[in-house]
């Protein structure tokens, strides 16, 4: 067999997620020896060792690791492709809320990609604070929030991802090096902002508010121009910033969760493709 089955990737991805063949083989369906021998199978097939065993967990081993970028990948086209044939003519309107720096991150090519396949439905983007957007969506005037949140929990694959967090300055100024710090954050309610000040108060930091802007381009801007440090997640730092180093003894900061929020009793077909959509997308980055 010269192919990969692509139902063995979706487990693969799966047991990679869950480190173990158990929690992969409850969100299956599938008992643990079946899930076991499906594993055992791909590495046949690949001729590869794929899995290793630490501890209780199941690790990937350096082969493992190269197969699941490809997964991710190839499961993320067959629902991009699936969802394109199956659904030519949908059309609709979705709101979707999206936290400020994310989307002048990656989702503007999902996004773009969705209304390629889907060029009838409308998408009406609005970018604020997740706690606002929250707020909105009970309110029912958002379908679809992207939003982040500072505790972490387990969510489906493809419901959300975890982003690590690096203190940002200006590579052309010493923000970071200033007594006390500077900062450039986000009004009162930002997840970023209450995550530096806890922790700057926890390491007996000392800290003032230079610079308060609600836009990411004000954000950016601010540090652009040496006012302070700010902290982002590292995906999204833009071009013409840095991220500080641990050398540079700001305190590390834990991860953030970003989760999609939607009413399942309250959707379209538009509004359940797109999340579909986007879940397919964002597996590629769990």
């Amino acid at each position: 067999m010269d192919y990969i089955p692509t139902e063995l990737l979706r487990s693969f991805v799966l047991v990679a997620e869950a480190e173990g063949f158990t929690r992969a083989g409850e969100r299956l369906g599938r008992s643990q020896p079946a899930v076991s021998l499906q594993m055992k199978r791909l590495e046949e097939l690949t001729g590869q060792s794929l899995l290793v065993r630490d501890g209780r967990r199941l690790r990937l081993t350096p082969a493992g690791e190269t197969l699941l970028d490809y997964a991710q990948r190839i499961l993320a086209l067959n629902r991009e492709a699936m969802g394109r044939l199956a659904t030519p003519e949908l059309a609709g309107t979705v709101r979707l809320g999206v936290p400020n720096e994310f989307a002048s991150s990656f989702l503007p090519e999902i996004l773009g990609k969705f209304a390629k396949a889907h060029p009838n439905v409308t998408l009406e983007v609005t970018c604020d604070l997740s706690n606002r957007l929250l707020a909105r969506r009970e309110r029912e005037e958002l379908d679809l929030v992207f939003a982040l949140h500072a505790d972490a929990e387990d969510v489906a694959s493809g419901a959300g991802w975890t982003e690590e967090l690096v203190w940002v300055t200006s590579p052309r100024h010493d923000s970071h090096v200033r007594t006390p710090v500077p900062l450039v954050v986000a009004p009162e309610g930002c997840v970023y902002r209450g995550r530096i000040l806890s922790h700057l108060e926890r390491e007996a930091v000392p800290w003032r508010v230079a610079y308060t802007c609600a836009s990411f381009g004000g954000i950016r801007a601010g540090v652009l121009a040496g006012l302070g440090v700010t902290v982002l997640a590292r995906s999204i730092v833009p071009n013409g910033l840095r991220a500080v180093t641990a050398a540079e003894h700001l305190p590390r900061l834990p991860p953030v969760q970003v989760r999609l929020h939607y009413d399942p009793a309250r959707t379209t077909e538009a509004i359940d493709a797109l999340v579909a959509y986007m879940s397919a997308n964002l597996e590629s980055r769990l």
